[in-house]
């Protein structure tokens, strides 16, 4: 019983997506055939794999290249806009001109039947000053889609860091759980021999066959464990689910390496991507602002025409006679009244930005706060280690003293059993706690 719960404990642990397994799962039995290699990966190496073939991380590169084209969408507009155009009006009635001459009155049509307008305008924009701060935002917006890509790939280096070691826990435990197996069959032969001399109960054959296959479907879902564990980095990395990969290292090797996390820890929260794209945001809304205190701004722009006009009589295109004229123009457009929209616009802007200074402080705070948290369960997770590995220990003397007596007949299988159980408890107590360590660590990081 207290093997199986530590079992289950150790299946909660690890970072699975059981029915995004199942799927891959069954992508797998598809394949034709299996891969003709195995590779061997350190967690580095599945590391950089992500970084390059995972989704998420594509669609971070690309959105930087879409804020960049945004940028030089906002510049165009600093270049002379030109545009072409040509319009025909037919005439149905002529106006009419009532006129007396003295001579009684007159009626004068005014007019031609077809008029052809057609030419080149060019505008540029001289001074606009929320333009010029709109390219300055754009800059903006560039930082904050890098912060957001810096962001995308610490998640997945977390998850992939996480998906990695609980593979490493799963193998770990599913290596305690076959020797635990392996040590029940040799036990079953031995009373089997026992029993065939006549110096075993056959209740003592039964009892102990009966252990070794409740070990089976334990053994058995930590293979599942396995299989789950892999097809979580396959998805994470972008590999494709026929392709098998074992992991470089073992759950119990990394121990020798983790002791001296907490000494190099510094509390500098400068590059925390929560509150570098929280300062980013600061920087659009002090922009903001700027833009709306620019909205009194007068702008100057310049217009150029350069048109030609025909009129005629009859049919559409008889006496078509082009003729050209151009002209410049300078405009000042000078902002005066608009009910109070500019002012209050002006308002909101510069309440959000007060709001951000608050919710700054509250995440220094909040943050702060959880760094010592996360630095103190990993010192207790430390000592942890320290007190499972001692116990395996003891729990593997334990039972090497309980075998010895049981194959000499001076213990019952009874009291093999118990130590059996409490030498699985300690070794899988001792993986869980590395495993909880190097996810707190990741996490920290």
């Amino acid at each position: 019983m207290r093997t199986k719960i530590l079992l289950a404990a150790m299946l909660m642990a690890t970072p699975t997506l059981t029915c995004v397994a199942q799927d891959a799962m069954a992508i797998s039995s598809e394949q034709s055939a299996p891969a003709a290699t195995t590779l061997t990966l350190t967690r580095e190496q599945c590391i950089e794999i992500a970084l390059q073939d995972n989704p998420t991380i594509k669609v971070a590169d690309m959105e930087l290249k879409r804020v960049d084209y945004s940028k030089r969408e906002v510049i165009a507009s600093l270049f002379p806009a030109i545009d072409f155009s040509v319009a025909y009006q037919r005439a149905i009635e002529l106006q009419t001109i009532n006129m007396d001459m003295g001579a009684g009155p007159m009626e004068i049509k005014m007019g031609s039947d077809n008029t052809w307008n057609m030419g080149f305008t060019a505008t540029l924009p001289i001074v606009s000053a929320q333009l010029w701060k709109s390219i300055q935002m754009s800059d903006t917006q560039i930082l904050a889609s890098v912060e957001s890509a810096r962001a995308s790939r610490l998640d997945l280096i977390d998850q992939v860091n996480r998906a990695y070691y609980g593979l490493l826990l799963s193998q770990a435990s599913y290596e305690v759980l076959k020797q635990n197996y392996d040590n029940a069959k040799v036990n079953a032969d031995l009373i089997q021999k026992k029993f065939d001399v006549r110096t075993a109960s056959e209740y003592d054959v039964l009892r102990i066959w009966v252990q070794v296959k409740n070990v089976e479907p334990e053994l058995l879902q930590a293979e599942i464990g396995i299989k789950q564990a892999k097809l979580l980095l396959k998805i994470l990395m972008g590999m494709d689910a026929s392709t098998d990969f074992e992991a470089a290292v073992s759950l119990e090797s990394m121990e020798q390496d983790m002791y001296g996390y907490v000494m190099g820890v510094e509390s500098d929260l400068s590059q925390n991507t929560n509150l570098r794209t929280l300062d980013i945001q600061t920087k659009q809304l002090k922009q903001n602002v700027a833009m709306k205190k620019l909205a009194w701004v007068p702008t100057i722009g310049a217009q150029f025409n350069w048109s030609w006009t025909s009129l005629s009589n009859g049919h559409v295109f008889n006496n078509i006679h082009l003729n050209p004229y151009s002209n410049v123009a300078v405009s000042v457009a000078v902002p005066i009244f608009s009910g109070g929209s500019k002012y209050y616009g002006l308002k909101q802007a510069q309440v959000q930005l007060n709001e951000m200074a608050l919710q700054r402080e509250n995440l220094v705070r909040s943050l702060n706060m959880q760094v010592e948290l996360a630095l103190d369960n990993i010192n207790k997770e430390i000592k942890q280690i320290s007190t499972s590995a001692e116990g395996v220990r003891q729990a593997q003397k334990a039972h090497q003293i309980m075998q010895k007596s049981f194959e000499i007949g001076a213990a019952t299988y009874l009291d093999l059993r118990d130590s059996e159980l409490a030498n699985t408890a300690a070794q899988l107590n001792y993986y869980q706690a590395i495993y909880n360590y190097l996810c707190s660590t990741s996490q920290l990081d």
